[in-house]
């Protein structure tokens, strides 16, 4: 018999109440999020891990005060991006290059094709080098279009969601990830031949 999954509602006051177990559900249920924020925003790995640890004992100091106005996983993700932020500011390292708004067409799609139906989305999605070509090139972008670019497509969040997060206003968040895909085109285009995408 398939035992229920708490609620945020329900693990945050067993934490209060000195749960540990509880804290550790949450934990496994942020973490990837947590993690992929991380890796699209910082490159050096004892960073990475310092910044793990600092996020999840800023969220449980915090969590008194949580207010139910997100889901917890979002304000979590708040916390971890703020602190990616303030060490990226810390260290001095340029958060969002700026772009060139020349000539910004309407962006199809990343490799300049739309598959429009299941065997070529198949085909689309199937393909490993693509797939290592495109991660290679995200990679390449500043960790403010990285951590939006990654939070939108694998993370699949909402736009009210990622605003919350990066508390950007919609309608920056929309205008950034369409310069961070705008790039990314830009990029895979001067890079590889049509061809290979």
């Amino acid at each position: 018999m398939n035992k229920k999954q708490p609620t945020d509602k329900e693990l945050i006051k067993k934490v209060l109440r000195g749960d540990s177990s509880a804290f550790n559900i949450i934990i496994t249920n942020t973490q990837g999020l947590v993690i992929s924020i991380i890796y699209k925003m910082i490159r050096n790995n004892e960073d990475r891990k310092d910044i793990s640890q600092e996020v999840y004992l800023k969220v449980y100091s915090k969590l008194s005060g949580f207010k139910y106005k997100s889901k917890l996983s979002t304000w979590i993700a708040t916390i971890t991006y703020n602190t990616c932020l303030n060490h990226l500011e810390k260290k001095r390292i340029l958060v969002m290059e700026p772009i060139n708004d020349e000539g910004m067409d309407v962006w199809e799609t990343i490799s300049g094709e739309m598959p429009d139906d299941n065997n070529q989305t198949e085909r689309y999605v199937s393909d490993k080098e693509r797939s290592e070509i495109l991660g290679s090139e995200i990679d390449k972008l500043s960790p403010l279009y990285k951590t939006i670019v990654t939070l939108y497509h694998n993370e699949e969040l909402s736009y009210q969601e990622i605003a919350k997060i990066t508390n950007l206003p919609e309608g920056t968040l929309k205008n950034y990830l369409f310069r961070a895909r705008k790039k990314l085109k830009d990029n895979l285009l001067s890079n590889y031949k049509r061809g290979d995408l």
